[in-house]
């Protein structure tokens, strides 16, 4: 029997992550399991003639970690009543799906409950897809929560 123990939810804070992480805690509460919330920070890419300002990034992303940190903390306290095995971490890295991988790895994770954004297409051409790549290459189960674009799709998927 497949025993989930160890859980892990990527988030970026926005509602179509909370609805992973819901999926997550359902599952944690329902297996006894310990849920990982992470959030992984990208470096943003400057071209190279910025080199000026790259004093400021590093201010920048104590930054950006310092607020992630924040949001996580909430998200453990919005949850800890119900769930109180929760454990957070922002992790900056080149590569979110690598990051999450890594981390799953390294945790031993039995299973990934990550959101897809649902895009297509020419979106999806351009701007990637995390939630793909970790699909690819994870080194354990993934649980892909898809939120409608729409709600017209929302709608027809009620039919």
């Amino acid at each position: 029997m497949f025993k989930v123990r160890e859980i892990l939810v990527p988030v970026d804070f926005s509602a179509h992550s909370h609805k992973a992480l819901n999926y997550a805690l359902e599952l944690a509460l329902n297996n006894d399991a310990r849920l990982h919330i992470i959030h992984v920070i990208e470096p943003p890419v400057y071209p190279a003639t910025w080199s000026y300002a790259q004093v400021g990034l590093v201010e920048s992303e104590k930054e950006l970690c310092e607020a992630a940190e924040r949001e996580l903390e909430e998200l453990r306290q919005k949850y800890c009543d119900r769930c109180p095995n929760i454990v957070t971490k922002t992790i900056v890295g080149q590569s979110a799906a690598d990051e999450i991988n890594h981390y799953a790895a390294e945790h031993k994770i039995d299973m990934i409950s990550i959101a897809t954004h649902g895009r297509r297409g020419l979106e999806r051409f351009l701007f990637g897809s995390t939630t793909e790549r970790v699909l690819r290459t994870a080194p354990c189960p993934v649980l892909a929560v898809r939120t409608p674009l729409h709600h017209s799709e929302q709608d027809k998927s009620a039919d």
